[in-house]
C-alpha cells in the first residue's frame, strides 16, 4: 500500500497526548477502517511546533477524507512517497531515530544523487556521532525527509552543513506511534 506523508506546523505547540487522542478518536469512529487508511505514526518536534504524519492508504483522497473528520483543514503538504531504510537496519536501530531533516528541491532529483552526496560527506556524520536511519522520498522527487540517530539536532545540522547537503530544516523529534 502506498505511503503518504503530511507535514504540519502548530502555533500554539501540540502535545503528544493530543496526537494520541486524535488517533484514538479515528479508531473509535471506525474512520480509518472505513477508508482503508492506516496511521503508521507521527514524528512530533521536541518543541511541539512541527509534525510529520505517516499513513498507508490506496490514495491521498482517502487520507484527506479521514483527516477532515478530525478538523484538519490544511492538507497542502500531503504527499505520496517511498521509504528507504539503511541496509541492514534493525528494529532497535529504527526506533532510535531522534532527529529529522527535511529537504525540498526546486527541480526533481534522484535518490541516488542525494545518496551520493551524503556518502561523500559520511565522515561529517561519523565525526559527530550521527547515524543515518531512513529516508522518505516523494514520488515527485522534490521532497525528502531523512531520519537520523544523533546526540542532538545541532550535531546533524552541522554535519549536513559541512557535507554541503540541501536542508530545509532540522529538528529533534519524539515518535508518536499507534
Amino acid at each position: 500500500m502506498p505511503e503518504l506523508f503530511l507535514e504540519r506546523d502548530f502555533d500554539p505547540p501540540l502535545l503528544a497526548a493530543a496526537v494520541r487522542a486524535v488517533s484514538r478518536s479515528l479508531q473509535e469512529q471506525g474512520c480509518l477502517d472505513l477508508h482503508r487508511v492506516e496511521w503508521a505514526g507521527s514524528l512530533l518536534s521536541a518543541d511541539g511546533r512541527k509534525m510529520v504524519c505517516r499513513f498507508r492508504a490506496a490514495d491521498a483522497e482517502s487520507v484527506r477524507i479521514v483527516l477532515r473528520t478530525v478538523g484538519v483543514a490544511d492538507m497542502s503538504r500531503l504527499w505520496p512517497g517511498t521509504r528507504h531504510d539503511r541496509p541492514g537496519l534493525t528494529e532497535a536501530e529504527s526506533a532510535a531515530a531522534n532527529v529529522l531533516v527535511r529537504r525540498r528541491f526546486e527541480q526533481p532529483v534522484t535518490l541516488e544523487e542525494i545518496q551520493a552526496r551524503e556518502d561523500a560527506g559520511a565522515w561529517c556524520l561519523e565525526a559527530r556521532r550521527v547515524k543515518f536511519i531512513r529516508t522518505f522520498f516523494s514520488t515527485d522527487c522534490r521532497r525528502m525527509i531523512c531520519l537520523y540517530q544523533a546526540p542532538d539536532a545541532e550535531s546533524v545540522r552541522q554535519a549536513q552543513r559541512q557535507a554541503g547537503m540541501p536542508v530545509e530544516d532540522v529538528w529533534a523529534f519524539n515518535a508518536v506511534l499507534p
